[in-house]
């Protein structure tokens, strides 16, 4: 892999798209480079954006799998039309004098598999178009629930009509949405007034650049995280230089006796060259990367 193959964790600011800090990466490291990110971040919302540029932008499906958290403050009493800070409001309500325990009886719904409807402002696709495109048009949009999982909802404090929570969760999960529904089981309404992500995978807000500190191409090389990083939980084999050449051209090698179904593999120079599936007896390279 060249020297621009790798992870930016970049701390998102408030009032740009995932895809406005792609652009800008993109900008740094020229257009014959591929630049992504692993998890859309909705404008309003700061924190963790992992940027995957080079070959590490084929590591991201891996990451869009990982469990993700957020802090977040949920205003109650307002409604909006995106579920955030960023709608129209469209009820307000009183909000009762709540006690903690009150709060955590409903919380207590929300843990663990879940349905969730998503927002009707989201990405999702309604009859081939996007959903907020038909929102914004003045359309009626109900997306079906879905399925999700959280797997931590917390609640760090309570200042009515806020209410500072932790969440834990994995993929598909809509905090907007999750504003929302305690909002209705609270009986007075709310929406998502702020959101940081906390954490994606194994990358978290104490690694993450500002995105004003990403200037130019030797900064964007400068805080370049490795590959394999997104692939934490992964075992790692250290290949010899026939093993290297062999998985290089898409060969085979003995598995080892372990139980792992899957591995990562590293050439004698300790660089990844492969991602590694178990057959039997054999491990057999499902991805290959291009070191030069």
């Amino acid at each position: 892999m060249s020297d621009l193959t790798g992870f930016l964790v970049i701390d998102k600011p408030a009032g740009l798209t995932s895809h406005d800090v792609v652009a800008r990466v993109r900008r740094l490291v020229g257009r014959a480079v591929k630049v992504g990110h692993a998890g859309t971040l909705d404008p309003a919302a700061t924190g963790v954006l992992p940027v995957a540029v080079g070959s590490a932008t084929r590591l991201i499906e891996h990451l869009m799998e990982a469990r993700k958290g957020y802090t977040g403050v949920v205003r109650l009493g307002v409604q909006t039309t995106t579920d955030d800070a960023e709608g129209e409001v469209i009820a307000i309500q009183p909000v009762p004098a709540l006690t903690v325990a009150e709060i955590e009886t409903v919380f207590a719904r929300f843990r663990g598999d879940i349905w969730q409807q998503p927002p009707a402002f989201s990405a999702l696709r309604v009859d081939g178009r996007r959903a907020y495109a038909l929102a914004r048009a003045g359309d009626s949009v109900a997306l079906p629930p879905r399925p999700a999982r959280i797997d931590r909802l917390e609640l760090l404090a309570c200042a009515l009509p806020d209410l500072t929570i932790a969440v834990e969760c994995g993929k598909g999960v809509y905090v907007r949405a999750l504003a929302r529904d305690i909002g209705a089981a609270l009986g007075c309404g709310a929406h998502l007034a702020a959101l940081q992500r906390t954490f994606t995978g194994p990358f978290r807000i104490e690694q993450a650049i500002p995105f004003a500190a990403i200037t130019d191409r030797a900064t964007v090389v400068q805080h370049l995280l490795p590959p394999e990083m997104a692939l934490g939980d992964w075992p790692a084999i250290q290949l010899d230089p026939a093993e290297t050449r062999r998985v290089q051209h898409g060969m085979a090698i003995p598995a080892s006796d372990d139980d792992a179904s899957r591995a990562r593999a590293h050439d004698p120079a300790g660089r990844l060259v492969a991602l590694l599936e178990r057959d039997g007896r054999w491990w057999r390279p499902v991805k290959v990367f291009n070191n030069g």
